[in-house]
């Protein structure tokens, strides 16, 4: 986010965040349900872990909800590097890690720094500046003013390790 919009977003999207209820996919109020598995609820928790040891500030969330299942807490992390684990790697689970920039030419680089590449959001008002954006980005789907929509008739995949076998493709 930009820095001049950086707190009020953060605050808004922790807000947000608090009001999720976290519950089994049976009960019909819920609207985010566990992890998939003990290996992957351990390996979010330990994402979250490696942020804090790192410096990184948990605004909302940070740990397991509840006591049984594999369910964890909506989390925002702040004060991150671009050269922490919760920045560099794919977590998988329900982390949003912020990171305020100046402009589009600094931000670009620190998304694109990395192994990984699945998808990325771009969130603004000017559309122009927005497509700009979105084709520089090095993800396999980048959403403009929304996240997570999908067509099934699109081709799905990542870049770079994001990537290893899409579309039915080698890893080489």
């Amino acid at each position: 986010m930009q820095k001049q919009v950086f707190d009020d977003v953060v605050s808004g999207v922790a807000e947000a965040a608090k009001k999720i209820k976290v519950a089994p996919g049976t009960d019909p109020d819920s609207q985010m349900g566990p992890l998939i598995s003990d290996e992957q609820f351990e390996k979010v928790l330990g994402y979250m872990e490696s942020g804090r040891s790192d410096g990184a500030e948990a605004v909302v969330g940070g740990g397991r909800e509840g006591d049984r299942g594999y369910f964890v807490q909506p989390t925002i992390l702040t004060n991150t590097t671009n050269d922490m684990k919760v920045v560099r790697e794919e977590i998988f689970g329900p982390v949003v890690v912020a990171v305020p920039f100046d402009s589009q030419e600094d931000i670009l680089p620190i998304a694109n720094d990395t192994n990984f590449g699945l998808a990325a959001g771009v969130f603004t008002r000017d559309h122009l500046q927005a497509h700009r954006t979105a084709k520089r980005l090095r993800a396999g789907t980048v959403w403009i003013n929304t996240y997570h929509v999908f067509d099934a008739a699109m081709p799905f995949g990542g870049y770079k390790e994001s990537g290893w076998g899409r579309e039915m493709g080698s890893r080489s």
